[in-house]
C-alpha cells in the first residue's frame, strides 16, 4: 500500500505542474489581485468578524447601517437584530426582535402552493429610519405582506422592542416573494416603492405609502413599466428649493423602443417628484410627472458596432459635498449567451438632468420608428415638479392638481425621453469578461491619497469573494487601467453577497449573504509586508510608508515620511533611502535541492504578487555571473516554480527566483541545486548489489540503522526508473516500524509485570490456554 501511495503521489506532483503548463497558466497579470486572502486568513489577522445569527444560520434579508444610533439593524427570517458597534464582536450586546407570521397564515400560504420551508415565513426585507426613535420594517409574512414600528429608543440608548399598535399591512410596501428584487426608500415620513404589488407578481408598480397623503401609483400601462426588475430608490434634489426634489428609480425593463417581436431589455433610471399629488380629473392617484430615460453602459467597437451591458446589477450613489450632484456607481452585465461579461460604469448628475431636460420620444404608429418629438410641449413641462420654477403670477401651479388636463395627457403618452444617459468619458470605468464568478453588488469610497484622490471600489460577488479595485485613467485616454489591490474570502463557503454597505467613518465594510453578516476592515495595511518597496508596490490609497512600516495615510502626517505611488507603484522613486539591493539576503529565502540525474526536478518559487513577473537565474560558480535561465521543451516554468522534466549533471548550481513589478526587481528564493549521479542513487538503495527486500526484518533494521536515509531525501530523488526500489524501501521502513513498536509493547508489558513484583502485588491473572490441564 505505501509503494502505491509513492507511486500516486508521483505521477499526480507530476501531472499537476506539467498539466499546469499545457494549459498556459501563466495570465494577465494586470486582471489579478495583488493580494488575496483566504477565510482563515482575514479572521486570523482580526479583519473580519461573522456575525450568523443566534440559531447557526441567519438567513440574512436586509440591513440598515445606522452611524446615527451606532448600530446595524439586520432583517432576516422571522427575526431582526440589532448590533452596537464598535464591540469587537458582532454578537455582545446583540438583541432580537421575533416576528413570524400571524397563526395560520403559514398554512394558508402552504395551500396556495408555496413552498412552506422556504417562502412561507415573514422575511424582513424593508428597514428604513423612519423618525430620531422609530424604525420603519416591513416582511413577506408568509405571502401577506406585513409593517411595523420599531422603538430603538434615543441616542446612547439600546432599546430595541416592536411597536404592537404600529403594525399594519404592508402592500404595495413590501413583496409578497421573499426573493423578487424591489427597491425602497423613506422620504419625509413617506415610503417610495418599486415592486410586484400582488401575489402573483404581475402587477408591476411605482408606489408610494404612508404619511398623510393619499397613496400613489403608476398606471397599468406597458409605456410606463414592462416587465422591470427594480435595483434601486434614492432621493436627490434639484435645487435648493425642496419643493423641487425628485426620487429616482432603477432598473432594468424589456423596452418598447427596441426592434423585433422579442423585446431587448434595456436599463433605465426614471423619477418622479416627490411633491406629485396626481391629477384632479386625469391621473387621480397616479403619477402626474412620471419620465424615464435609458442608462447606458457600453464599449465603444469598429465601425460603430457597441458592446453593450444592458443588465443593471447594482447601483450605489457616491455622496459629495454637493449634495445635490452624487456621482452614481452601476454594475452591468450582458444578456448574451455568447458573451459574458461585467462593466462598472459611473454617471453625473448633470448628464442625467440634461437627458430629462431634452426631447420626448415618439412613435407616430406600429409602424413608424421612435423619432424625437417635435410638436408644442405644453406648459409646465411635463415631468417639472411644481415649484418656483413652474409657478408664476399669472399661471399660478401650487400643486399637480393644478396642472391642465393637456399635460397630464402628454405626460400619460410620453413617458419615455429620447436623449440616453452616457457614462463619464463615454467609456466603462472597469470591464471584466470570461469570469468564474458573478458581480453582485458595489459600494465606493473616495480616498484622500498623497497624489489626489481615487475611488476606491468593494464589489462583491456570487462566490462570497469581495474584490478591493482602483481605476486609474492617465492624461486624456479613455480607458482606465484597472488595478485589483485585494480578494477577500469573506465567506468560507461560496454564497452569494447579496448586500453591502459601508461606513467611512469607521472605516468598516458590512457584507450580507444567506449565512450571515460580515464586518470587514476596508484596509489593513501591515499586510502588505514590513518594507518600503512592498507597501509603494501594493498602490493601495489607503496605505503609505511612514519610515518605519506600512501604515493608514494621514493627510496632516509628515511629509517627509509619507511614501505612496498609487500611479506607478514604483519603489525606485519613492524608497531611493530604503534597501532596494535585490540580491540582499536577508530576507530571501534559501533552499538546498536534490535532483536525481535524468529523472525530473522541481525549483517551487511563488511570488509575493500574483502580479509580479517570475525570472529564473543560474549562478554556476560562487563568483560566477548569473546567466538567465534557458527555458525550452525540458525545463518549463510555471506559476509555481521552475520544473526539470529531466535533470543533467551540468544543471547544477544555485538558481535565482527574481520578481519584476512596476519596473521593481527583487530575489525571492534562493536554491542550491545538487545533482545526484544515477551510480550515487544506485548505491544509497543497494550498496552491496544485494537485494535486501527479501532479508529477515532484522538484517533489514540492522542496515537501516547504520545508513539513516530520510525519506524526505528520498522523495527529492525519486523517479520513475526508480520507484520499484523506492516501494523496497519503504517496506522495509515500515517493516522495521512494525518491529520496533512490538518491542516496546513488550518492554512496557515487562516493566509492568515487575512494578506490580516489587510492590508485593499478586501477579496479574493469565488466560489458561484451553489445552492446559490441572494436575
Amino acid at each position: 500500500m505505501m509503494g502505491f501511495s509513492v507511486l500516486t503521489q508521483t505521477v499526480c506532483l507530476w501531472l499537476f505542474f506539467v498539466g499546469a503548463t499545457d494549459l498556459q497558466i501563466v495570465r494577465a497579470k494586470i486582471n489579478v489581485p495583488r493580494l488575496r486572502l483566504s477565510y482563515k486568513d482575514l479572521l486570523m489577522t482580526n479583519r473580519s468578524v461573522i456575525f450568523f445569527g443566534f440559531r447557526g444560520f441567519l438567513d440574512f434579508r436586509s440591513m440598515f447601517l445606522d452611524e446615527y444610533h451606532d448600530r446595524l439593524f439586520i432583517g432576516a427570517k422571522d427575526t431582526i437584530y440589532s448590533i452596537q458597534l464598535d464591540r469587537g464582536h458582532m454578537d455582545r450586546d446583540t438583541k432580537e426582535i421575533y416576528w413570524p407570521p400571524l397563526s395560520g397564515q403559514r398554512e394558508e400560504c402552504a395551500l396556495k402552493g408555496k413552498d412552506p420551508f422556504t417562502e412561507c415565513a415573514n422575511y424582513v426585507r424593508v428597514l428604513h429610519p423612519y423618525n430620531r426613535t422609530h424604525l420603519l420594517a416591513c416582511g413577506t409574512g408568509a405571502f401577506e405582506p406585513v409593517c411595523g414600528f420599531v422603538n430603538v429608543g434615543h441616542r446612547g440608548e439600546h432599546m430595541f422592542a416592536m411597536e404592537p399598535a404600529g403594525v399594519r399591512n404592508g402592500r404595495g410596501k413590501c413583496p409578497h416573494d421573499p426573493n423578487r428584487p424591489f427597491a425602497s426608500t423613506l422620504v419625509g415620513g413617506e415610503l417610495y416603492s418599486g415592486l410586484t404589488a400582488d401575489f402573483l407578481g404581475r402587477d408591476p408598480v411605482i408606489f408610494r405609502s404612508l404619511g398623510p397623503r393619499s397613496a400613489m401609483r403608476t398606471e397599468l400601462d406597458q409605456r410606463l413599466l414592462q416587465d422591470p426588475k427594480f435595483v434601486a430608490a434614492h432621493l436627490i434634489p434639484d435645487t435648493d428649493d425642496k419643493d423641487n426634489n425628485k426620487v429616482y428609480f432603477f432598473f432594468t425593463e424589456k423596452a418598447l423602443e427596441s426592434e423585433g417581436k422579442s423585446r431587448a431589455v434595456y436599463s433605465r433610471i426614471g423619477r418622479v417628484c416627490a411633491n406629485d399629488a396626481g391629477g384632479q380629473r386625469v391621473l387621480v392617484n397616479k403619477w402626474s410627472t412620471f419620465i424615464k430615460t435609458r442608462l447606458i453602459c457600453s464599449v465603444p467597437g469598429p465601425e460603430g458596432i457597441d458592446t453593450d451591458f444592458d443588465d443593471l446589477v447594482d447601483v450605489f450613489l457616491l455622496r459629495t459635498k454637493d449634495e445635490k450632484n452624487p456621482e452614481i456607481y452601476g454594475i452591468f452585465s450582458t444578456i448574451s449567451n455568447v458573451f459574458q461579461g461585467y462593466a462598472v460604469c459611473m454617471y453625473r448628475m448633470a448628464d442625467i438632468r440634461e437627458a430629462f431636460n431634452g426631447a420626448y420620444a415618439h412613435k407616430e404608429g406600429p409602424d413608424y420608428q421612435w423619432t424625437t418629438y417635435e410638436g408644442k410641449v405644453p406648459y409646465p413641462r411635463p415631468g417639472f415638479c411644481p415649484s418656483k420654477i413652474t409657478t408664476q403670477p399669472s399661471r399660478p401651479y401650487n400643486s399637480t392638481k393644478d396642472y391642465p388636463d393637456d399635460v397630464l395627457h402628454f405626460a400619460r403618452s410620453h413617458p419615455l425621453m429620447f436623449q440616453s444617459v452616457y457614462p463619464a468619458n463615454q467609456h466603462p470605468v472597469l470591464i471584466k469578461t470570461n469570469l468564474q464568478y458573478k458581480m453582485t453588488h458595489i459600494v465606493v469610497d473616495r480616498v484622500d491619497a498623497e497624489d489626489g484622490q481615487y475611488d476606491v471600489m468593494f464589489i462583491g460577488t456570487d462566490t462570497g469573494v469581495v474584490l478591493k479595485v482602483i481605476a486609474l485613467r492617465k492624461g486624456n485616454a479613455i480607458k482606465s487601467e484597472e488595478v485589483i489591490l485585494e480578494e477577500l474570502q469573506v465567506f468560507k463557503a461560496p454564497n452569494p453577497i447579496t448586500s453591502l454597505e459601508i461606513s467611512v467613518k469607521r472605516q468598516q465594510l458590512y457584507v450580507g449573504s444567506r449565512v450571515g453578516v460580515a464586518q470587514v476592515k476596508l484596509h489593513q495595511c501591515e499586510t502588505y509586508g514590513n518594507a518600503c518597496a512592498e507597501c509603494c508596490l501594493a498602490r493601495d490609497p489607503y496605505c503609505a510608508w511612514d519610515g518605519t512600516s506600512c501604515t493608514r495615510y494621514q493627510p496632516t502626517g509628515k511629509r517627509r515620511f509619507r511614501r505612496q505611488d498609487i500611479w506607478n507603484g514604483n519603489p525606485a522613486h519613492q524608497c531611493l533611502d530604503q534597501s532596494l539591493n535585490a540580491d540582499s539576503f536577508d530576507s530571501v529565502e534559501e533552499r538546498v535541492v536534490y535532483g536525481t540525474e535524468d529523472n525530473s526536478t522541481f525549483l517551487e518559487c511563488v511570488p509575493k504578487s500574483p502580479q509580479a513577473t517570475v525570472r529564473w537565474f543560474i549562478q554556476r560558480a560562487v563568483d560566477g555571473m548569473k546567466d538567465e535561465v534557458k527555458l525550452d521543451e525540458r525545463i518549463v516554468k510555471t506559476e509555481h516554480g521552475l520544473l526539470f522534466r529531466k535533470i543533467y549533471r551540468m544543471d547544477e548550481g544555485t538558481y535565482y527566483c527574481k520578481t519584476l513589478e512596476h519596473g521593481f526587481t527583487q530575489t525571492v528564493t534562493r536554491i542550491s541545486l545538487e545533482v545526484i549521479e544515477s551510480e550515487q542513487l544506485e548505491e544509497l538503495f543497494n550498496r552491496d548489489g544485494e537485494d535486501y527486500s527479501s532479508r529477515p526484518c532484522a538484517a533489514q533494521s540492522q542496515r537501516l540503522h547504520s545508513q539513516k536515509p530520510w525519506f524526505k531525501d528520498i522523495m527529492q530523488l525519486i523517479g520513475y526508473a526508480n520507484l520499484h526500489r523506492v516501494e523496497e524501501y519503504c517496506e522495509r521502513v515500515w517493516c522495521n516500524e512494525k518491529q520496533r513498536k512490538r518491542r516496546k509493547m513488550m518492554l512496557n508489558k515487562w516493566k509492568f509485570m515487575s512494578s506490580g513484583v516489587k510492590k508485593g502485588k499478586s501477579k496479574p491473572r493469565h488466560r489458561r490456554p484451553r489445552h492446559v490441564t490441572d494436575t
